[in-house]
């Protein structure tokens, strides 16, 4: 009996000590991970990713795509450098893809690996529109979500050994947790810290975008656009990883004031 309590205690402290208030948002999270080990893995992951599908190369499309990816990249070191916090993207290698895919997606992995999918190019309309997805994307990687996403995985997994370890030992596992890092969770116990994130890349992507020159007033008609590709349907907020349409265009309105003084004030700002 003493022996579990030990242990109960052993693995309560190992939880608490891996809690760290996130710099950008100043909420907890749950990091079991050095951002070394995971950026590691996502290089790995987002290799052998786009080694199974069609990287779109030399198109309008393809070029908006890395266009848009720098400006944002820009926007994202001038931001962190502002507030002193350029060490949240150490070790990022910045890379944007489009890839042959009919699904409206994108992600950005941990370490600044960008995908879009051309599923989500007609939605995103203009650079703009991928202005809007990009910043979001972007935001989530920025602000270490995917290690968050990623621990919660590992906590639920039972899994408390790390890095180059875990992976030796349960390589499937390890990249199914990293794509999952990248946005894919069905857990509903963590559905709740997934809409704070969706909600902490909104704001911050919002910002990111104004101070890329992007017009962040248009992210309101791009994520209706999104709503209206789903057909309007959704799970009731308390069942979905991400904030209710109404919620989420109710939350770009009420942060516009604050990501206009970052547009207004972008040397981008009026240009294509």
């Amino acid at each position: 009996m003493k022996k579990i309590s030990y242990l109960s205690f052993i693995v309560l402290l190992y939880f608490v000590t891996a809690c760290a208030t996130a710099p950008l948002t100043g909420r907890k999270q749950l990091k079991l991970l050095p951002d070394s080990e995971i950026h590691q893995m996502s290089f790995q992951a987002y290799n052998e990713m786009l080694s199974q599908q069609k990287v779109v190369k030399g198109t309008s499309e393809a070029q908006t795509v890395q266009q848009v990816g720098e400006r944002i990249q820009y926007a994202v070191e001038t931001y962190l450098k502002q507030n002193n916090l350029s060490h949240l993207i150490e070790g990022f290698k910045w890379e944007y893809n489009l890839v042959e895919e009919a699904s409206a997606n994108a992600s950005c992995m941990p370490g600044g690996k960008v995908v879009f999918h051309t599923g989500i190019m007609p939605i995103c309309q203009t650079p703009t529109g991928v202005g809007v997805v990009m910043g979001h994307e972007i935001a989530h990687a920025v602000a270490s979500h995917g290690n968050e996403r990623m621990s919660q995985a590992m906590a639920a997994q039972g899994v408390l050994s790390l890095g180059a370890a875990f992976m030796n030992q349960k390589p499937t596992l390890a990249n199914q947790l990293i794509l999952q890092a990248a946005g894919i969770g069905t857990q509903v116990g963590l559905l709740k810290f997934s809409r704070d994130q969706e909600s902490e890349a909104d704001r911050l992507g919002l910002i990111f975008m104004a101070m890329a020159g992007y017009n962040p007033n248009e992210a309101v008609p791009f994520w209706q656009r999104m709503n209206a590709q789903a057909g309007g349907q959704a799970p009731p907020e308390f069942l979905s990883t991400h904030p209710h349409a109404d919620t989420r265009i109710n939350n770009l309105k009420k942060w516009m004031p604050e990501a206009m003084k970052y547009y207004n004030a972008s040397p981008y700002k009026g240009k294509p």
